[in-house]
């Protein structure tokens, strides 16, 4: 509430210095009341950040519209303020409310649409339109993106409308045609015969990603079939294919494998009149109905969508599950816009499960996203495919038409590798909430041990802590539970000394005095991975001397004793914590080596194979040639422990041609 306190105190200072400069016949009262109104009902439910953005635009609209006065004598900032309070109180979303407060901002205003976009963003083509189109809401999309075409790119929008215009006489005259000829042949009352044309976006969209003319667009105007069944669709076509040739290869059945966002419809491409190529689209009433209105369509009468809605109320129903998952899961707003618009924009393979069910993946999928998309826990549990008959990795990229076996194993064992090959943006965020948590876990387990060492050392050797203690520790911090402030240590945020300290009630003098008097070195398990560092400065690996730094955004840091960048001593009593390392520890770790050695051909094969000898693997190497015929060899390799890396330089240095390693 404090951080909401000051924002709102920030914006009435800022807010009134605009308004005491300006020439205002509106009392000051007024505005005070409308701006303190707004803060309270956006404190009702947004969070800090979201206030702030807000709170950012109002300044900003403000000093924008500056000395501007409406009809009523009133500053211009009051009406989209207002507008943004109706909004508030409908608990409208951020971006919907700093919209509100800068809409009037671009027409009435020098401020140009690119400064807008730069400093708050403006997402009509980039999210609301796809999302719409997503949705199967084509009416809606296309009115959104022809008036954020139009917006945004005036010039071009005025420039390209001319152009169609001018060049669509002859090849309407054309269409026409055709379509009389098709509909003569069909000859049935069931079946209505139009023409369609392409929206304005979608060919300059088309130009721009194809990087192709106008002229050279084949679909600007099409022929839609209107059917009453799906039998008469597929008749249709083939009656449209008797009266003109089609082209090969243009053929898609969209009605027995619909798209994502459940849209279907037959297309073709035939030869029309004059050899021009022309696009024909077949439906039912109902495919149409619910191709124009998506979701919405969904609530109309069953008579009028009957069973060809179910596809689009399935495949809907599952695409906004899965982004509803990926907000869930996101661990910030950004990261869930990345996976949105990873998720709107999916060229498609259609892969099959082991029961012949079709799954629809991004271009580019892997058996790993297959997984995924099964269920959370399948991708989780995951150690292999089974990719038409034939064993392959997770990462195997898979082709329309594969058949697909996920091969798992319990406890769930995720890697934090397979971010680099996932594509679907359900796998990514599955997979790092996963280690969020694990991260937490970790956080907590290792809060904990360091607080409990941060105690002994200053003579409390005790096993646990009372509830009454905890919660007048948690009080006097401001934490809402026990398993946070454990994480918020673990994680480095807090650092443990301090904690012990301000829950035994201790000066700092007497901390000071208690420091020295036993030292209890914290135990380092080899399972912290996630919240314990390994210092990139010296590399220290299981059975060298260590101890630990406490740094800004990366937690506990362990250095190896011998550090040259890191001494211990001349570090703060509470930024250092004695470590050792456990007698079980698991995992490899990374070490460096320095070879100096003859500089002859095919030395790095003989370092290499040395190497691979004691079952090490070469993370990386650079080699330096010196003058007098030597060279200088940086090795990062994996080892076990310091035993494991003493034998492997001792077979190093028993090479005739390697004078010296060591560790750097």
């Amino acid at each position: 509430m404090a951080t909401k306190l000051a924002i709102a105190q920030r914006l009435k200072k800022n807010l009134g210095e605009l308004l005491e400069s300006s020439t205002s016949s509106v009392p000051r009262s007024d505005y005070e009341s409308l701006f303190a109104g707004l803060n309270d009902t956006l404190e009702e439910y947004l969070d800090p950040q979201s206030i702030s953005d807000i709170f950012k635009a109002t300044i900003f609209a403000a000093t924008a519209h500056k000395g501007q006065k409406r009809k009523s004598g009133e500053d211009f900032i009051y009406h989209p303020m207002a507008v943004a309070r109706i909004l508030g109180e409908m608990r409208m979303d951020s971006r919907t409310i700093i919209a509100a407060i800068l809409h009037d901002v671009v027409e009435d205003t020098s401020t140009t649409l690119k400064q807008l976009e730069k400093k708050f963003g403006r997402q009509t083509l980039e999210i609301y339109a796809p999302v719409a189109y997503r949705l199967g809401m084509y009416d809606l999309a296309l009115k959104l993106e022809d008036l954020g075409f139009q917006r945004l790119y005036p010039w071009r929008y005025r420039t390209l409308s001319r152009a169609v215009q001018a060049a669509s006489g002859a090849r309407k005259k054309m269409v026409r045609r055709a379509r009389k000829q098709i509909a003569d042949a069909l000859s049935s009352d069931d079946v209505e015969v139009s023409i369609i044309e392409k929206s304005l976006y979608n060919i300059y969209r088309t130009m721009e990603k194809g990087g192709i003319a106008l002229e050279d667009i084949k679909d600007i105007y099409s022929i839609r079939i209107i059917t009453r069944t799906r039998q008469q669709c597929y008749e249709s076509i083939g009656v449209a294919h008797e009266v003109f040739r089609p082209l090969p290869g243009n053929f898609k059945d969209f009605i027995a494998i619909p798209k994502t966002n459940g849209y279907q419809s037959l297309h073709t491409m035939i030869v029309g009149p004059n050899g021009q190529a022309i696009e024909i689209q077949v439906q039912t009433h109902a495919m149409h109905v619910v191709a124009r209105s998506g979701v919405a369509a969904l609530n109309m009468p069953d008579e009028a969508v009957n069973d060809e809605g179910q596809p689009t109320k399935h495949l809907a129903h599952e695409w906004v599950s899965s982004v509803v998952e990926s907000h869930e899961l996101s661990s910030s707003s950004g990261e869930f816009m990345e996976h949105l618009k990873t998720a709107l924009f999916p060229d498609e393979v259609y892969v099959f499960t082991p029961k012949g069910d079709i799954k629809r993946l991004p271009v580019g999928a892997t058996a790993l996203d297959f997984a995924y998309s099964v269920h959370t826990d399948i991708g989780n549990e995951s150690i292999g495919a089974i990719v038409n008959d034939q064993p392959v990795p997770l990462h195997e990229v898979l082709n329309n038409g594969d058949r697909i076996e996920i091969k798992t194993r319990k406890p769930a064992n995720p890697n934090i590798t397979w971010l680099d090959f996932v594509t679907t943006s359900r796998a990514k965020t599955a997979i790092r909430h996963h280690f969020s948590i694990q991260r937490k876990r970790q956080a907590q387990q290792f809060g904990k041990k360091l607080l409990f060492t941060a105690l002994s050392n200053l003579g409390h050797k005790r096993r646990r802590i009372s509830e009454s203690e905890k919660n007048l520790l948690l009080e006097k911090l401001e934490i809402d539970s026990w398993n946070q402030l454990l994480s918020d240590i673990g994680s480095g945020a807090r650092l443990p000394l301090l904690v012990a300290r301000q829950l035994l009630n201790l000066s700092a003098d007497e901390v000071e005095s208690l420091s020295g008097a036993t030292t209890e070195n914290l135990t380092i398990e080899g399972t912290e991975n996630l919240v314990v560092t390994h210092a990139r400065c010296c590399h220290p690996v299981p059975g060298d001397k260590i101890h630990g730094i406490y740094s800004t955004g990366k937690g506990l840091v362990v250095h190896r004793n011998q550090c040259s960048r890191s001494d211990a001593r001349s570090q703060p009593l509470e930024h250092c914590v004695h470590l050792n390392w456990s007698r079980n520890v698991v995992g490899s770790y990374e070490a460096s080596l320095i070879a100096e050695i003859a500089d002859e051909p095919g030395m790095l094969w003989r370092i290499a194979g040395i190497i691979a000898s004691h079952d090490s693997n070469i993370n990386g190497i650079t080699m330096n040639s010196e003058s007098s015929g030597t060279a200088r060899l940086s090795i990062l390799l994996l080892v076990l422990d310091s035993q494991h890396l003493a034998k492997i330089m001792h077979d190093l240095e028993s090479e005739s041609t390697v004078y010296k390693v060591y560790r750097p």
